[in-house]
């Protein structure tokens, strides 16, 4: 019988111990060719061929994603990605948001017998050009009193089924840019938690995302928005629920009262509130997020970061008006990226939908036909 010495056993394990590595090599090897092949055929469909924003974030998500790059990795459970939603995710249909535009409808055509007379002079009296701001959102809370957050979100639902005129043959459930859902699919694939911190109402919030191909990636519980005060039915008119137990069958109801809106220094508040780590990406469109933006790059954060800004500078396949050299020129000064809707989406809507004629037409009220029957009478 041939006996093995000792020289030969450590000679042949050596040869086993290369060979593993070179297995493994060959493995890792792989595993990167095949990202870098994913990463180069990433955000290919609706953005456009040679889009510096693409390219910019492709190699951003390459880097973090790779362990072989200490240097810029980062672990799965820190890759936080930030999104607004109104402009940045999805179109600000009408001359205004979601959110107004489904405010003027409750106030004034679909139910104007549940809110008061004021409140139907304040939804008729919008017009362009009007402030988005709490004043306002104050009284989106107060129409909606009395509803319970299911009744909400339902409502809410039903709005984006309605078509806007801004657009031919758009629902507003259309609304989303199909580059941003097409980089959230990304991002998702690469690990990333996707936030949307919006200045529209919650609920209304989590109603337009699951609505939208973006509901596919972005669950209910990542949605951060403006809040209004909700509580335990029958305890409405309580400074606070703290001494009533939820009970089965208990309803949850809008009270008409405000809380916070989540715009500005507030975005941030949020982050930290309701995240409580710095994300490492950041997505907007105004200076409303740059508080968001600037909390995202601080110095101060532990991981490379980056943001970038939707610039609205296409006026053919959409109602933007901003000057491109004006404003990339600026957001490049305050060390976001800018992407161009009118360079850098080659597609922006899906097919059938495209500008409307006239981004505004002036619509009938309930209150114009109460005033004319006063009149009469």
């Amino acid at each position: 019988m041939k006996t093995i010495s000792k020289k030969q056993s450590v000679i042949a394990a050596l040869i086993g111990l290369i060979l593993v590595v070179v297995i493994m090599s060959a493995g890792i090897a792989s595993q990167k060719t095949s990202k870098n092949t994913m990463a180069q055929g990433a955000m290919t469909k609706y953005w456009s061929a040679g889009s510096e924003a693409a390219e910019s974030l492709r190699s951003y998500v390459t880097k973090v994603t790779n362990p072989g790059d200490p240097d810029h990795f980062i672990p799965v459970e820190d890759r936080i990605a930030v999104f607004d939603m109104d402009g940045t995710l999805t179109c600000e249909t009408f001359y205004t948001y979601y959110d107004t535009m489904m405010f003027i409808e409750y106030c004034l055509h679909d139910h104007p017998e549940s809110v008061t007379q004021e409140l139907k002079e304040i939804a008729a009296s919008i017009k362009p050009g009007y402030t988005a701001d709490e004043a306002l959102a104050r009284n989106f809370a107060k129409a909606y009193a009395g509803m319970t957050v299911e009744e909400f979100y339902d409502y809410a639902s039903e709005f984006g089924r309605k078509y806007t005129q801004s657009f031919v043959n758009m629902h507003y459930n259309d609304c989303s840019y199909l580059p941003m859902v097409e980089l959230v699919q990304y991002l998702d694939e690469n690990d990333f938690t996707v936030y949307v911190i919006s200045g529209t109402e919650r609920t209304t919030t989590r109603a337009i995302i699951a609505g939208t191909p973006l509901g596919d990636y972005i669950t209910p519980n990542h949605v951060i928005g403006t809040d209004f005060e909700v509580k335990q039915q029958g305890h409405e008119a309580e400074a606070s629920n703290m001494d009533y137990k939820y009970e089965d069958g208990d309803e949850l109801v809008l009270t008409g009262g405000f809380i916070q809106k989540n715009l500005n220094g507030n975005k941030s508040l949020y982050i930290e509130r309701e995240i409580g780590q710095r994300p490492v990406l950041a997505f907007g469109n105004s200076g409303s997020d740059t508080s968001m933006m600037n909390y995202t790059i601080d110095s101060r954060n532990p991981y490379p970061a980056e943001a970038y800004m939707v610039v609205a500078d296409d006026d053919v396949r959409e109602w933007g008006t901003q000057d491109w050299a004006e404003k990339s020129a600026e957001y490049r000064e305050k060390g976001y990226i800018p992407i161009s809707m009118k360079d850098d989406f080659a597609q922006i809507y899906p097919e059938g939908i495209e500008k409307a004629p006239e981004q505004y037409q002036e619509q009938a009220s309930n209150t114009a036909n109460e005033s004319a029957d006063a009149a009469a009478a």
